[in-house]
């Protein structure tokens, strides 16, 4: 007899694991979501902020998919849980029963808490609604200030740029994201931006915003007390685990919603995946709350064979995010620290022109390799994926380093000049060119 599976949230975690249950089985699947009726990709919000989509661009499926492949969607807000009778309540007050239950409710953008942060025009960015807000919110202003140097701040600054606002950046550290990349690639990714006319301001923190009589944003004031004058300011310090529903149960939390390796939670038949999931005992070279769009997929992947009664453990690759910094691709495999941990040593080489780099991080006794960082080039993933597991020392890594280049076949290839200075750093002698002999015939 058929099952009833409910999934709380429609993202990429969600959506993925009721795909997969359908692939599996003839369950009853329902999904509910308070913030749209449809799955859609969260990452393209800047597109439709910046006039290049519309929301229903952003649907990887077309609306008659949900009721062909027998998912029903449910638009309303889950008030509480009851374990006991395997019920859910419903904002509007309607239940549904469930035989087993999927939280993927994803995360919640970071509030901090200095004065002003309630006055209008101040925001972060997270969902269909935050782009909705600061459609409005940014009409006709001419400055605004982001606070907050991470991935979601870079988005906010492109987006406001697009409209020809100023954007003051504040970042407490030192440069822009090195408690995340190592000082060579933060410097660089910090020139960038100032490339881009952003005034880009390390080290600042906020002491307080202010507002005008008309009760929008006014100004900042920092921490060094100098005043900056804005009509917007974006709060893009960070996401956590959305896991505000489960303050009144029995469900265990901690910063997440906390699972084993099958994401079973200590209560039977509840489950957890996505951004709202903290592993107690996270898999190797993996850390217990990994809030990017592709560990939600594999989440969603791994969890529905379990649901379907196939018992399946999560086993990821290498870590591996992707990002872009306006016109500067990034990407990232394997184990990169902002500063070289005691058994690691590291090879960085970077372009003369300042905007394209590859680093390489390895073990110092047994020289197999770490991690790769690369700005400005692309790497192929499956290769990197393999050498990773595979543990591949660096010289083998550089002797066919050309096997990683993922670029286009027009763009310029930098795999002699990284040999090269490899070799030079090294006293290695990594794949020097032999002379070729060409014969020339006159006929």
């Amino acid at each position: 007899m058929p099952q009833h599976i409910v999934i709380i949230g429609n993202g990429i975690a969600g959506i993925t694991c009721a795909r997969n249950v359908r692939k599996n089985s003839n369950d009853n699947i329902t999904v509910i979501s308070s913030e749209t009726e449809h799955f859609y990709s969260r990452t393209a919000l800047m597109y439709i902020f910046m006039g290049h989509m519309k929301y229903e661009h952003t649907k990887p499926y077309e609306d008659w998919f949900w009721h062909k492949n027998k998912i029903k969607l449910v638009k309303n807000h889950v008030a509480s849980i009851d374990k006991k009778g395997k019920k859910i309540s419903l904002q509007t007050g309607d239940f549904i029963n469930y035989d087993k239950l999927v939280i993927a409710t994803g995360s919640v953008s970071n509030k901090p808490n200095f004065p002003g942060i309630e006055i209008k025009g101040v925001q972060s960015l997270y969902g269909i609604p935050d782009v909705e807000l600061m459609n409005e919110n940014s009409k006709g202003i001419k400055r605004a200030v982001i606070i907050g140097g991470g991935l979601i701040g870079i988005e906010m600054a492109e987006m406001l740029l697009s409209r020809n606002i100023h954007i003051t950046f504040l970042v407490r550290e030192n440069l822009y994201w090195d408690n995340v990349l190592p000082k060579e690639e933060a410097s660089l990714i910090s020139n960038h931006i100032r490339e881009h006319h952003v005034d880009l301001r390390n080290a600042t923190e906020v002491k307080e915003i202010r507002g005008a009589d008309n009760g929008k944003v006014s100004s900042l004031i920092t921490t060094k007390g100098e005043e900056i004058i804005c009509e917007f300011v974006g709060v893009t310090v960070g996401v956590s685990p959305n896991i505000s529903l489960l303050k009144n149960t029995d469900i265990e939390t901690d910063r997440g919603v906390l699972v084993n390796e099958y994401f079973e939670t200590n209560i039977p038949d509840v489950y957890a995946i996505g951004d709202c999931v903290q592993h107690r005992n996270p898999p190797a070279g993996r850390k217990a709350i990994e809030q990017v769009w592709y560990t939600g997929r594999i989440h969603g992947e791994t969890v529905a064979p379990t649901l379907c009664g196939k018992r399946t453990a999560y086993n990821p690759a290498p870590w591996f995010n992707s990002a872009k910094f306006f016109d500067i691709e990034y990407q990232t495999y394997g184990t990169i620290n902002p500063q070289s941990q005691e058994h690691e040593t590291s090879f960085y080489w970077a372009h003369n022109k300042g905007r394209i780099c590859f680093r390489a991080v390895y073990n110092k006794e047994n020289e197999t390799i770490i991690g790769f960082n690369v700005l400005g080039m692309r790497l192929r993933h499956e290769v990197c994926d393999k050498w990773l597991q595979e543990k591949r020392k660096i010289d083998d890594v550089m002797t066919n380093l050309k096997q990683l280049n993922f670029d286009p076949e027009f763009f310029d290839k930098h795999e002699e000049d990284i040999i090269s200075l490899y070799n030079q750093q090294t006293g290695k002698n990594i794949n020097r060119k032999k002379k070729k002999i060409l014969s020339f015939f006159t006929w």
